[in-house]
């Protein structure tokens, strides 16, 4: 016997059945806080019992509480089919061949209502139906490697897509665009501009913020600029595109090394920090904004390193931190640790005793700045000297999370005090930079004239 009340339980389940009214009944619902109509919705199965879902006209969905409903009335049935519809993907002679490798995340996917899971679509067939402008600008093959959340991606599955990467640029793909999920993102674009070295294409990392049956999905648009700057552009770098404003006008490249996630929500989320982006892009072509880059060559050669050594931390300081933390990490057999400090690399004076036992027992431990913007600079004030007599280095202006990712990745080669400092402090690709430019640091705050002036004028 069908379901009719898929998910729903309890007082929602007493509401749905007074009312005669089933899960994809197109409903009218007369509530204390107005009337409202649309397309209830199978629940989680891990939800209240106080809620009815109602997809309405906008796509949007909103939760009714069984509270306030004063009628309701089921004005139609018609279950709804949410696969993603499947075509075959064109095969066009003179487009670029670009290789879309999944891990996981919102792109071009469906929501499973039942479990409030996000089902992805990923074959060619799938996302041609999706995102029918992809065979306009590449002949794509994909392929899943992973099917995880961004927060259970770690060093195995960055060295797995490493070596991966480099097979497909030895068999002469014109690109490469990772489906990822947008929370550890910018570890992952930092793990790869360390593994993955001298490549000849662009390797194109992707998310979305949205899942493609809401309306505001910024899916389909970041998997055409991404597609767009894997098989057309000319940057040959590890970068992370997704949305510039929170509108659709463009894209951002940001380099792999310098972004981060900096909203929960906004489509908008990521940002180059201490530097501008690398790149806009759009349907019709990429922009530079950064005239130094690597460019797309026409050989095969690239260089692999998929090193990691897993017992690395990171430690984000805060007032009275006791120094059983630094304790806990070298008991434990930590053989590195990067140090968020305060202001220009700071902790402190009862973290001093723990840090020289760590350094007494050989633990590699690097400053950066919780600030994120900016250098660190220890020779300022007695505090920061007295740490690197303590055996800190500072990590001038390296991101924290960036930081962690290249000590794994060094001391997955190396344990040498000496070697370990000096990749460290070696440049990559820009994960430290000479100086920082006058407009890599902009933050600005509502409540004032001329930032709300402007902010209506442009966009956020």
């Amino acid at each position: 016997m069908e379901d009719f009340f898929q998910g729903y339980k309890g007082r929602s389940l007493e509401t749905l059945k007074k009312y005669n009214v089933r899960v994809w009944g197109q409903a009218e619902i007369n509530t204390t806080r107005g009337q409202f109509r649309g397309t209830v919705l199978p629940r989680s199965e891990n939800d209240d019992d106080t809620h009815i879902v109602l997809k309405i006209i906008t796509g949007y969905n909103i939760g009714i509480d069984i509270f306030t409903v004063i009628t309701m009335k089921e004005v139609g049935y018609q279950k709804a089919n949410y696969k993603i519809p499947e075509k075959e993907f064109p095969y066009h002679e003179g487009l670029p061949k670009v290789k879309l490798i999944g891990t996981g995340g919102t792109i071009a996917s469906r929501l499973d209502y039942r479990t409030g899971a996000v089902i992805p679509a990923f074959s060619p067939g799938e996302l041609y139906g999706a995102v029918p402008e992809l065979a306009d600008i590449c002949n794509l093959t994909t392929e899943k490697i992973f099917a995880v959340f961004s927060e259970n991606m770690g060093p195995e599955n960055y060295k797995v897509l490493a070596v991966k990467i480099g097979k497909e640029i030895e068999n002469g793909i014109d690109g490469i665009v990772i489906g990822h999920g947008t929370d550890t993102l910018h570890h992952t674009s930092a793990a790869l501009t360390f593994m993955i070295q001298n490549s000849p294409v662009p390797i194109v990392l992707v998310g979305s913020q949205r899942s493609s049956d809401r309306p505001s999905s910024d899916a389909a648009l970041n998997l055409i600029h991404a597609t767009y700057a894997a098989g057309h552009g000319d940057i040959a770098e590890v970068m992370i595109c997704m949305f510039g404003p929170t509108s659709d006008e463009y894209g951002f490249l940001h380099r792999g090394t310098r972004v981060r996630k900096m909203h929960s929500s906004y489509r908008s989320t990521f940002r180059t920090i201490g530097d501008t982006p690398l790149a806009t892009v759009t349907r019709k072509g990429v922009v530079p904004i950064k005239q130094e880059y690597n460019h797309r060559r026409k050989d095969r050669k690239v260089d692999i390193f998929p090193y990691f050594e897993e017992k690395v931390s990171i430690v984000y300081y805060y007032p009275n931190m006791q120094p059983d933390i630094i304790d806990s990490l070298v008991d434990n057999g930590y053989k590195g640790i990067v140090i968020a400090g305060t202001g220009l690399g700071h902790v402190n004076k009862p973290l001093y005793p723990a840090i020289e036992r760590a350094y007494k027992k050989g633990v590699h431990i690097f400053m950066t700045v919780q600030t994120l913007w900016g250098y660190v600079h220890m020779f300022v004030y007695d505090t920061g000297r007295d740490l690197m007599a303590k055996g800190i280095i500072p990590a001038e202006n390296m991101l924290p999370e960036v930081a962690y990712i290249k000590l794994g990745w060094v001391l997955g080669q190396t344990d040498d005090p000496e070697e370990v400092r000096r990749l460290m402090l070696t440049p990559v690709n820009d994960e430290t930079t000479p100086r920082e430019p006058y407009n890599g640091y902009l933050i600005y705050q509502g409540g004032v004239k001329e930032v709300d002036d402007f902010v209506r004028r442009v966009h956020k």
